[in-house]
């Protein structure tokens, strides 16, 4: 039974993919090798200030249930305020485009917002929904998602060429048409990367959330009650699965992207 060679263009897309990898993979391994010996044997790093690598997996084998109990918690409340904040985003950014002097009057104000320093928002959520309620964390992860894909929606449905404009005028097309054929198309590639950018910030509000109050298996709280400890292990296991976490939202977004806009220029050059 003979098999097939690969052809030179199999070839070559085998040798960029590679060239491609390569470098995240070395960074990555000689992170690994700084972690475990570099920092602690050479630099004489404490284990309070970063454990070793070895331990921090120990402590992520031995704790396991409880840290996949706490992620699952901790990711609820990140997608859910990602869900939340990015669909209210897209709506705000459909109506300010709409009505462009009601946005430009509304977004110094938007602005404003946005600069509250998250610690600052998360002792009132926690007022407004209870210390224990998941929904004071969901509220915060929405809040740091809404600017983000607020702008860039509302930067791509404000960003079309004129003469599409015109076009569609001279087809007597309504705003609604020339919104979902024209605007709302045009807008995807910010919305996905303002979506992308959203994942690990609903993440981070996920977790700073819990420091302030929250189900006590939630990673924040995990993370706190191990320093307190000084079980520097476990909180840098948990911190190590937030991080994978976010890593996936982030990942899975860029895979919805492409499958979405296999249309759009930019995605088809990221393909070959």
């Amino acid at each position: 039974m003979s098999s097939v060679a690969p052809t030179a263009g199999e070839r070559s897309q085998l040798v960029e993919r590679i060239r491609y990898w390569l470098p995240a993979v070395v960074v990555f391994a000689i992170g690994i090798v700084t972690w475990q010996w570099v920092l602690p044997d050479l630099m004489h790093v404490e284990a309070y200030v970063l454990p070793r690598f070895s331990d921090v997996a120990t402590a992520l084998w031995d704790e396991r249930v409880q840290l996949v109990r706490g992620a699952w918690i901790t990711f609820k409340e990140a997608v859910g305020g990602l869900v939340i904040g990015s669909a209210i985003a897209f709506v705000s950014a459909l109506v300010l485009a709409r009505w462009r002097p009601f946005g430009d009057a509304l977004m110094p104000y938007m602005i404003a917002a946005n600069a509250i320093p998250i610690i600052a928002f998360a002792p009132i959520t926690n007022a407004w929904f209870g210390l224990l309620s998941p929904w004071s964390k969901i509220t915060i992860a929405a809040v740091l998602c809404y600017f983000p894909v607020l702008v860039n929606s509302l930067r791509g449905l404000t960003s079309v060429k004129p003469e599409s404009i015109e076009l569609m005028r001279s087809y007597a097309a309504s705003e609604t048409s020339t919104f979902l054929r024209v605007r709302i198309p045009n807008s995807l590639p910010y919305v996905f990367t303002a979506l992308k950018v959203a994942s690990v910030l609903a993440m981070i509000g996920a977790v700073v959330g819990d420091y302030f109050g929250g189900s006590t298996e939630s990673l924040g709280v995990v993370i706190l009650s191990s320093v307190a400890l000084s079980r520097f292990e476990i909180s840098w296991a948990a911190i190590l699965i937030a991080s994978i976490m976010g890593i996936a939202l982030y990942g899975t977004i860029a895979l919805v992207e492409r499958f979405v806009l296999s249309w759009h220029p930019s995605v088809q050059r990221r393909a070959t």
